[in-house]
């Protein structure tokens, strides 16, 4: 028996060893963060503020490969599959990691079993938004007019945006009816949005912020439970009557499950080290973004709970995948 628990103990130790090790390696070649967008949106703008940071963090080259298709459900199927090795992080977010689940429960991938959620980056919220020829001031004069004239009012949406999640959540708890207009894209949606074609849209607060400054769209509210700090006059829907009322677009770093365990605290570490920087923080307040509480804890128990949340939004509204 002593001799059994000797053989025991001396496994554990080299075991021990081996994985110091293997965080000390740790990383001796370039990173790649896989954002599953194409570039220039707010998912490529949250991974390239990323990258040059945790590179000099890591003494590697973090590069970014934008990989996307089917709202960024392919490029975070491409990042699930990838070796668990630290060298491939993924980039997730609401629409591939909570929203998609509620389309297809036959995804190639689970967000909540698939990955390692290192931390949250981003949060910001969709602001509700109307042309200016609409004579409304407030959520309620809104809602009010909807209840009264059902099906009169139309708004716009991206199939399955976190703009189209948003609307679909207002309507459920205001208990509306308005009439959905699709686009395949956010410019044209803007497009007809401006030019007073489609009246009424929810919109993420920092492409909304310049029409809204310039007077061609009025803010009504904003989906976040406490008023952004680029919108410091515009209440929140949670606080216009509809207590708890809440519907962010956000994005984190996640990894793949299996990935040996000092490399998940290395970049975990590394990450809220970003984050937690002033720089970074005076980029992200200038554009009306939130930085959340920053760990993997925190930042795996949204992503569950967001998913469930859209989820039971989806179900509710009877959305199918496109």
């Amino acid at each position: 028996m002593k001799n059994t628990w000797l053989k025991v103990a001396s496994a554990a130790a080299v075991g021990m060893i081996a994985l110091s090790a293997l965080a000390q390696d740790y990383p001796s070649k370039p990173i790649k963060i896989i954002v599953p967008f194409p570039p220039g949106g707010t998912s490529d703008v949250m991974g390239r503020m990323m990258a040059p940071e945790l590179s000099k963090i890591l003494n590697q080259p973090v590069v970014i490969e934008n990989v996307g298709g089917a709202g960024g459900v392919v490029g975070t199927e491409r990042g699930a599959k990838a070796a668990a090795d630290g060298y491939t992080i993924v980039q997730t977010g609401v629409g591939q990691n909570a929203v998609a689940h509620g389309l297809d429960p036959n995804l190639k991938y689970n967000s909540t079993t698939d990955f390692v959620h290192l931390t949250q980056v981003h949060s910001g919220p969709n602001v509700l938004l109307v042309h200016p020829s609409l004579p409304f001031k407030t959520v309620k004069e809104l809602v009010d007019y909807a209840k009264a004239n059902p099906g009169k009012l139309d708004y716009g949406y991206t199939h399955a945006a976190s703009g189209h999640m948003a609307m679909e959540l207002f309507k459920q708890t205001a208990g509306i009816f308005m009439t959905g207009i699709p686009y395949r894209g956010g410019g044209p949606m803007m497009t007809d949005l401006l030019g007073g074609t489609v009246k009424v849209v929810f919109l993420n607060q920092d492409v909304a912020l310049q029409h809204v400054k310039s007077g061609k769209l009025r803010a009504l509210g904003v989906s976040s439970t406490q008023r952004n700090a680029l919108y410091p006059d515009v209440p929140t829907i949670s606080e216009s009557g509809y207590k708890g009322f809440e519907a962010l677009s956000w994005s984190g770093m996640s990894i793949q499950k299996g990935t040996p365990q000092p490399i998940v605290d290395k970049l975990e570490a590394a990450m809220v080290q970003v984050m937690n920087a002033p720089a970074i923080k005076a980029r992200m307040d200038s554009q009306g973004f939130v930085i959340p509480t920053q760990g993997s804890k925190a930042y795996s128990a949204f992503v569950a709970s967001e998913l469930a949340n859209w989820t039971k939004v989806i179900k509710t509204a009877g959305i199918k995948p496109q």
